[in-house]
């Protein structure tokens, strides 16, 4: 079953972000691919992730697809204008990628290549009007296309914004979003369950599947790191001195891991899993939460 055959089933759904690899050996997405095989409902393929240089995106959902897998194509709009985005997109049509998901982009500034220039043609909302466009079997010229395309549209929310100017904002940019054609959210990573219950109390009247972001914690150090420089995030100081006491910090991150999406289960449609390099535990994570 798709992805998106899933979530209109009403399914609790998985999903797990892979990485691409700097270079051109693909084993270690393969032996992930295989890991992870009928364990998840989607994977998502990030595209050039922290503005780190890496291999494709789309070549590696085509690999992922290969293995059996219903990749999510995540796109950012940061190093390719209007020209390339759309021949990207309908190169992953041809190739039997349907789920696609549309992010503006990590600055630049993060990266290993601080030198690049961005591009920034369209945002993250103008590509899903593209896409909206290209289903429909139109460029965003107006041309008409030989062969439209058939996607499923995703996009991405924060409800951890820690201001009320910042929480409408991203309910007003959800709204949008919602009218262009995304079919799915998937959110910023959650540890305080409370935060995410009263956003889906705001979001529920948008009725569309959202599904929640896991980060599992790798260390004191991280959860104190992600606490002071990415927005929209807290991990709780009782978290975060559980995984400072710890011996088995992946045991650990495991559990809290698990515990959060038992928390989440009856708020959403389903979790977004970043394991950043820690897919070999995910198979750990979904057995402690009986997914």
């Amino acid at each position: 079953m798709s992805l998106k055959e899933s979530l209109e089933a009403g399914r609790f759904v998985v999903t797990v972000e892979i990485g691409t690899v700097i270079g051109t050996d693909t084993t270690e997405i393969e032996e992930i691919g295989e890991l992870l095989r009928e364990r998840i409902d989607g994977a998502n393929v990030t595209d050039q992730q922290s503005a780190v240089m890496h291999l494709g995106s789309l070549v590696s959902c085509h690999l992922l697809k290969k293995l059996g897998h219903d990749p999510i194509f995540q796109v950012t709009c940061r190093d390719r204008n209007r020209l390339a985005l759309q021949s990207d997109l309908l190169s992953a049509s041809v190739l039997g990628i349907r789920n696609v998901l549309s992010l503006t982009g990590d600055a630049l500034s993060l990266g290993n290549h601080p030198q690049a220039k961005s591009v920034y043609d369209l945002d993250s909302v103008q590509l899903l009007w593209v896409i909206k466009k290209l289903n429909e079997g139109y460029d965003m010229a107006g041309g008409e296309l030989n062969g439209k395309t058939d996607f499923f549209p995703g996009a991405v929310v924060n409800p951890g914004a820690d201001t009320e100017a910042a929480f409408e904002l991203q309910l007003m940019k959800m709204e949008k979003k919602i009218e262009l054609g995304a079919k799915f959210f998937q959110t910023q990573a959650i540890y305080e369950v409370d935060t995410f219950a009263k956003f889906m109390k705001r979001a529920e009247g948008f009725n569309i599947p959202i599904l929640a972001g896991i980060i599992p914690l790798k260390s004191a150090g991280m959860a104190r790191y992600m606490n002071k420089n990415v927005a929209g995030v807290f991990v709780p100081d009782d978290l975060v001195d559980k995984m400072a006491k710890t011996e088995n910090k992946a045991q650990t991150s495991v559990e809290i891991a698990a515990n959060t999406i038992n928390e989440l289960k009856g708020m959403c449609q389903g979790v977004h899993i970043m394991p950043i390099g820690w897919e070999k535990h995910v198979p750990a994570i979904l057995d402690a939460t009986g997914l």
